[in-house]
């Protein structure tokens, strides 16, 4: 079995062109989508339409936190960035959006959700110390996080950090990163900064081997200065930092 994973694409259509049409090249059909689609300031109804697209063949997505955002929160009450999507999506993409699960199965094997199993907001894989630094959260509570899951393969995105972690039963939790956002800031829990060091968009390729499942990490260039001079004449100038670095 070898299906590609992606997650967090917040909007950026030109990414999720460039990662779709390299999974094209790979020859998988089966694609997995970890949610967080369309926040963000840059093109929300252009990734919005193109995903309702791949989604009408054997896809497979999950709602993130700032999909759940665009659903539940009044608009006077959403951030710069949901604003943004919301005001650019149409009665068809929010349908589509209220059809997403918060978590599921694929192929009896897979166990997919956004962030953790219990919290779409929550980081899984890391944590933020106190002086605001993003680091690998200690195995025990990863595990924690785990109990119940039968699945040997585990999916999450939210953090937008390419990440494998073995958890000690053998179980194999897999972040795939950001095909949109390879930087971003956040003041919660407290003000800290997340990272990648590059602007290309990241996707991962699960394939399972006689020796277990095994994770591809895939990085692709596209015109990510587009998008960075997209999201600067949308007054985010962190954001276009982040498009065209990956730093904030």
């Amino acid at each position: 079995m070898r299906f590609a994973v992606i997650a967090d694409i917040h909007g950026n259509c030109a990414a999720l062109e460039a990662v779709l049409a390299d999974i094209a090249t790979l020859g998988i059909r089966d694609i997995v989508n970890l949610g967080d689609v369309f926040s963000g300031l840059l093109e929300a109804a252009r990734t919005a339409d193109l995903m309702l697209l791949v989604d009408m063949h054997a896809k497979y997505t999950v709602r993130g936190n700032h999909d759940r955002y665009l659903l539940e929160t009044p608009v006077a009450e959403l951030g710069s960035s949901d604003i943004h999507a919301h005001q650019q999506l149409q009665p068809r993409h929010f349908d589509w959006l209220r059809k997403l699960p918060t978590s599921l199965v694929f192929r009896d094997e897979v166990f997919i959700c956004h962030a953790t199993p219990k919290s779409d907001d929550a980081y899984w894989l890391e944590k933020v110390t106190p002086e605001g630094h993003v680091v690998l959260r200690p195995l025990a509570e990863v595990e924690t996080d785990a109990e119940g899951i039968e699945q040997p393969l585990i999916l999450c995105g939210h953090s937008h950090i390419p990440r494998a972690i073995q958890l000690s039963d053998g179980r194999l939790i897999v972040n795939p990163g950001s095909v949109g956002c390879p930087a971003y800031d956040d003041d919660l829990p407290v003000f800290h900064k997340v990272e990648n060091g590059h602007a290309m968009a990241s996707y991962a390729v699960l394939e399972k081997t006689d020796k277990g499942w095994v994770p591809e990490f895939r990085n692709v260039p596209y015109d990510n200065m587009a998008m960075s001079r997209l999201a600067a004449r949308n007054g985010r100038p962190e954001w276009a930092n982040g498009l065209s670095t990956g730093r904030v």
